[in-house]
């Protein structure tokens, strides 16, 4: 293997700061335009157009594609779709160096950002960028824009340098992360491998050395509707859903039990965390509701079964409309939409770790701290299902999927340094041609 780029070549570290800070307007203009673009679940493509021609304007091969959802399906780690595909693309920027010396490697963000709630409750319009006190400010700014413009600046950096990765490099900037990873999981179909992935998400510039599991659900409550003059009559779907809530609570809490964890979050005060993210029953307000839907996010630990996994919850509802007094003469429905998605850890001895942590030392002059994440990211499709060691390692960002979402642009040039850093030495570099 190639490894072109000594790890105390401390002049290249010193022309990758300068080289980083001289391109942070640009980086900055890049992820204000970014976030102009409200590249909201089906609507993606202004975002993508900027990637697009972004990765043109680098000389980059610029790989635009669809996905095909019925190709997916037969995939493992693939999740139900919420809408359709049609008109919503993938696009990944293609380096192919003169001649494959190095290691290859993936740099994959998502575009796809979540709905910013009240407008109103913003400092400022969610979708109109702002720079404030060193931070910028707008829906996706942290999660996770700040991180495709550090690695599209960090391949930058390095040409600014005259130098290109000695290997190929993929930069894909994909669909659906939010709610089923369905867009990184199309450039696994579309046949993209590499020895390494990274993925810039807003985790404080740690080393992500695991993930948990998450699946969303929906539980149909049945009650049975009344007019209010006859209220005993009824069962009301809206209690009785509540109710069903209660139990899963409890299974929760069983999954927090310290007997029950996994060794990686043996200190983490409450690891899983079950959601309920969305509510919606009743037809009319002077009558019993007869009908309630939850819509759940429920995190598991790595290596559970997603099959084990759902009959375990599926049971927990079941034995609630069967013995809860409560819940006499109600009926339950559950279904599986959205994210299906496994958890998964990494050897915090993996290369891919190792050379990242030397390039993070070497820029910001202490380790990285390892982190076990409570989410998912799409690192799961390349680690389980790639046979390419993935990890996370992105910038520092504060409220995101709330209001006033903001990422600090002194990390974001940071994290942009330490991946081209990263880049030089896992793929070495050549001259320019």
């Amino acid at each position: 293997m190639m490894q072109a780029i000594d790890e105390d070549d401390a002049s290249l570290v010193r022309g990758l700061t300068a080289a980083v800070e001289a391109l942070q307007d640009e980086a900055v203009a890049l992820l204000s335009a970014l976030v102009r673009e409200p590249s909201l679940l089906g609507q993606e493509a202004g975002a993508q157009k900027i990637m697009a021609g972004t990765f043109a304007g680098l000389g980059l091969e610029v790989d635009t594609f669809a996905i095909d959802e019925a190709a997916l399906q037969g995939m493992p780690g693939w999740s139900p779709s919420l809408i359709s595909y049609d008109g919503r693309l993938n696009v990944v920027g293609v380096h192919r160096p003169r001649a494959a010396r190095g290691r290859s490697l993936i740099l994959n963000g998502h575009i796809d950002v979540v709905p910013p709630g009240e407008a109103a409750r913003w400092t400022t319009p969610p979708f109109e960028p702002v720079v404030r006190e060193g931070r910028l400010y707008g829906r996706g700014a942290g999660d996770m824009k700040a991180g495709i413009v550090a690695y599209t600046m960090a391949f930058k950096a390095l040409r600014s340098l005259g130098l290109a990765p000695a290997a190929p490099v993929y930069l894909q900037s994909v669909i659906e992360e939010e709610c089923t990873g369905n867009g990184a999981l199309a450039c696994l179909q579309r046949g993209y491998r590499a020895e390494a992935a990274v993925i810039p998400e807003p985790f404080n510039q740690t080393l992500m050395t695991a993930q948990l599991g998450v699946m969303w659900m929906q539980v149909e409550v049945r009650g049975r509707a009344a007019h209010m003059i006859d209220r005993g009559q009824g069962t009301s779907a809206i209690d009785a859903a509540f109710s069903v809530a209660a139990h899963l609570r409890r299974l929760e809490a069983a999954w927090n039990e310290p007997a029950a964890r996994h060794p990686r979050y043996a200190a983490h005060a409450h690891p899983v965390n079950f959601n309920l993210g969305r509510i919606e029953g009743g037809e009319w307000t002077s009558s019993v509701p007869e009908s309630c839907a939850m819509h759940w996010r429920l995190g598991f630990y790595p290596g559970e079964d997603l099959a084990e996994v759902r009959g375990r919850v599926e049971r927990c509802v079941a034995e609630a409309i069967a013995t809860d007094p409560a819940l006499a003469g109600c009926a339950a429905t559950v279904r599986w939409a959205g994210f299906q998605a496994a958890g998964f850890e990494i050897d915090p001895g993996a290369a891919v770790l190792q050379v990242l942590g030397e390039a993070h030392r070497a820029v910001c002059g202490r380790d990285a701290a390892e982190l076990a994440c409570t989410c998912t990211t799409d690192a799961r499709f390349f680690a389980l299902y790639g046979d390419t060691p993935a990890t996370c390692y992105g910038p520092e960002a504060s409220s995101i999927h709330t209001v006033d979402e903001s990422v600090s642009l002194a990390s974001l040039r940071e994290v942009t340094t330490v991946l081209a850093l990263f880049m030089a030495r896992w793929c070495g570099v050549e001259p320019i041609a």
